[in-house]
């Protein structure tokens, strides 16, 4: 954890030296932000097209929610899976994994037909959910190993950001190719295919720890390498390259976490349900539809990367980690508050502006919430409890499901207002729950 001290010295060497040190991170960090990108075009496409799929394939609320919670079974086994293959193989390996899975069946989506459609989509799904379930992990270990504390929150904000770029481009590329007939909505599965080829290619090509590659000058791995914490947790992970689960599960700051990612399920609700919403709400137009998630997304969008940027000015500003990450999460579970009323309007356009607040708010907590656990744990565990939370998250998202689609078929639309109810007030309770299990940003300490 950086004093004040600490960082006024490494602002003078950056001042001094900005030509020697290079940036070479941040190329990797690109790729990060570009492989979220795709990680969330796949999984959005289906939320823009739930309106138009739900009258082509006959679903009811209840099929379609069996649809998302069989991605976040998958996502939630993949999060345990996928975290602890990146920890014992590597970043490396363990991403070209994980979008290779991820894209294959993603594309699959396209040659499903009505007469299979139901159970088509559900092991397309579940396929889905496993290669995807390795993107956070894997990014959140990398921004581990290429950048120090200070800035992680803002580099996770950055690769963050890329999940609602993913998202916006998902309704414009579906407006763009789908008829309002539905002509043509397999096509929309089939785009990201291309991306995942290419990107797999740079990142083979691109990537290696900052100590093994021959593009990190002396100056910049100094830079990256800079805190005392980080010294700890190297030696720590050359001792103990993998921690096995009964020790990982033990600790107070995996707890914190994992319970600060059930949030991810108002995150699905936005993502997975916004169209729905909106289409039964107000009975919007494909079209209209793609507008109004196309103002959701670029509000989080500006939301992940300031909430990381946030982050670091407060840390900047001679504050230390604990009380610069806690203040930025309150920050944002009150911006997400306002919320609960998006079912209280007539106007469309407004409850895409409460909803957009709202997913800003989520996404600048989800970028100072990743960085929790670099802060707090030693990297030989970061994609462990990174991929533990994130199947914390899944199950409470599938729960949602599963009680949001019976009560949309039997009581229809006003479910959503205990929906929007429970998705405004819920990220205030769950940072007072984590303040009290952990008061002080802390490394954790495993016995070898």
């Amino acid at each position: 954890m950086n004093t004040e001290q600490d960082i006024m010295v490494e602002d003078s060497v950056e001042k001094q030296t900005p030509s020697k040190k290079g940036n070479y991170r941040y190329r990797i960090l690109a790729l990060l932000f570009m492989a979220t990108t795709i990680n969330y075009m796949d999984r959005s496409i289906i939320g823009v097209l739930a309106p138009t799929l739900e009258k082509l394939f006959n679903w009811t609320k209840a099929d379609y929610a069996t649809i998302n919670i069989a991605f976040k079974c998958a996502y939630a086994i993949g999060m345990l899976s996928m975290g602890r293959v990146i920890d014992k193989f590597g970043t490396k390996i363990g991403y070209t994994l994980s979008i290779a899975i991820w894209s294959t069946f993603g594309m699959l989506h396209a040659a499903l037909r009505p007469a299979f459609g139901l159970i088509g989509f559900v092991m397309a799904r579940f396929g889905l959910g496993i290669g995807e379930a390795g993107n956070f992990p894997a990014a959140v270990k990398t921004v581990a190993e290429w950048f120090p504390a200070k800035d992680r929150a803002f580099a996770t904000g950055i690769f963050n950001a890329g999940s609602n770029v993913g998202a916006i481009l998902a309704p414009i590329a579906v407006t763009a190719i789908v008829m309002d007939d539905g002509t043509n909505w397999q096509y929309a599965f089939l785009v990201t295919g291309a991306l995942s080829a290419i990107w797999v290619v740079l990142w083979l090509k691109t990537y290696k720890k900052p100590e093994e590659n021959p593009h990190v000058s002396k100056e910049e791995l100094a830079y990256i390498q800079q805190d005392e914490a980080n010294k700890e947790e190297e030696e720590e992970e050359k001792a103990t390259t993998k921690i096995p689960w009964t020790k990982v599960i033990r600790v107070k700051q995996t707890w914190a976490f994992s319970i600060g990612k059930m949030t991810d399920g108002v995150w699905y609700f936005f993502m997975f349900w916004s169209g729905m919403f909106f289409t039964d709400r107000f009975g919007v137009s494909m079209k209209e539809l793609g507008a109004a998630l196309v103002i959701v997304y670029v509000m989080a969008d500006l939301g992940s990367i300031g909430g990381g940027y946030l982050s670091r000015f407060f840390v900047d500003k001679g504050w230390t980690l604990n009380k610069a990450r806690k203040i930025t999460l309150l920050i944002c579970a009150l911006c997400i508050l306002p919320v609960v009323f998006a079912t209280t309007t007539d106007n469309q356009w407004i409850a895409a502006c409460l909803i957009a607040l709202a997913s800003g708010g989520h996404q600048a907590w989800s970028a100072n919430l990743f960085s929790v656990v670099s802060d707090t744990m030693p990297k030989g565990a970061v994609a462990s409890v990174v991929g533990f939370g994130g199947m914390v998250g899944a199950v409470t998202g599938m729960t949602i499901d599963f009680i949001l689609g019976q009560v949309l078929d039997d009581s229809g639309s006003g479910a959503y207002f205990w929906m929007f109810l429970i998705a405004g007030c819920s990220y205030l309770t769950i940072l007072g729950i984590i303040h009290l299990i952990l008061p002080r940003l802390e490394v954790a300490k495993f016995n070898k």
